[in-house]
């Protein structure tokens, strides 16, 4: 289970106090999720979500994670709006750690995608692009293409013992994306929007979830790293052109991309390709053998490099 500090009754009585939300009914631990404490609360007043946020979260940054998932809730996207205390701040501190109240959401994310919910998604996603126009503040993206070379470097030289065609594969995709489309438009973007952050019920999207690796970025990149994990198989050895299709007839719904965009897909392909065998492939040689995560395999993001390097806009459109 996901809880790494323990909240007690009388903790959370305590915490409970400085919210307008009722008190508690049932109170239990989330086993989903590695890098928080997270646990259910219902209350007499609803239901909702208290993430004590650990470690592996860049603390600094959580506040620009909340005021984010507000701004995106204003909107009227279905994003968990975290829940202001008495004292006007969603930021709190519970048991030495920084917490945050949630709004819980219900759906449940797809583990393997059709093409109507692709194109669901592709919809949410030009959503979520066109909702933040006007959320100024900024986020560096820490995995994004500037840090890509150093990254494969900290990999080292474990990286063939995964397997033999991965150190070709990481460098083909550093040198392709040395020419980065850095002209196409930026805004703040999701870069993680897996299926897994994406609740459904009934084909509908409910709720777009897990705001963790939001950045500033290019918006078109967003697109491809969204692509990279709604249109392969989940080893990469598949792809998928109608849930493509999908995807690009969704978004094309409520953004849409430009030529300019649609021209630069491949290669952001590849980078978003490269980005997760990056993570993957440090991860996979780094992780202690008794770690609560477990490793994935970073091959299946390194076959998407190949497909993306021999890849037109159009095919990545579902052509």
């Amino acid at each position: 289970m996901a809880v790494y500090t323990v909240v007690t009754a009388a903790d959370l009585a305590a915490f409970l106090a400085r919210y307008d939300v009722g008190a508690a009914e049932s109170f239990k631990g989330i086993a989903e999720g590695v890098q928080n404490s997270n646990y259910l609360l219902e209350t007499t007043r609803g239901r909702f979500i208290l993430t004590l946020y650990e470690h592996l979260v860049d603390l600094q940054a959580l506040p620009w994670f909340l005021a984010l998932t507000t701004h995106l809730a204003d909107k009227g996207l279905p994003v968990p709006r975290p829940i202001v205390a008495r004292d006007g701040a969603a930021l709190q501190m519970l048991n030495g750690r920084p917490a945050a109240l949630i709004e819980f959401v219900s759906g449940v994310s797809v583990t393997d995608p059709d093409v109507p919910e692709a194109e669901a998604c592709g919809a949410a996603l030009g959503r979520l692009h066109v909702a933040v126009a006007d959320f100024g503040p900024e986020r560096a993206n820490d995995l994004g293409q500037p840090h890509w070379p150093a990254m494969a470097a900290r990999c080292g030289a474990g990286v063939a013992g995964i397997d033999a065609a991965l150190p070709g594969l990481i460098a083909r995709g550093v040198a392709t994306t040395r020419d980065w489309p850095d002209t196409l438009p930026r805004a703040t973007v999701h870069s993680d929007l897996f299926p897994d952050n994406v609740l459904m019920l009934s084909g509908r999207v409910t709720g777009l979830i897990d705001f963790y690796f939001a950045c500033t970025d290019l918006i078109a990149y967003d697109y491809a790293v969204t692509h990279a994990a709604w249109c392969f198989s989940g080893d990469g050895k598949i792809y998928h052109a109608d849930r493509a299709a999908g995807l690009a007839a969704g978004y094309a719904t409520t953004r849409g991309l430009s030529g300019e965009e649609i021209s630069a897909l491949p290669r952001l392909g590849v980078g978003a390709a490269l980005r997760f065998t990056l993570t993957r492939t440090y991860d996979w040689l780094n992780t202690p053998a008794d770690a609560l995560v477990t490793r994935k395999d970073p091959m299946a993001f390194a076959r998407r490099i190949a497909w993306y390097e021999h890849a037109t806009p159009a095919q990545m459109l579902g052509a």
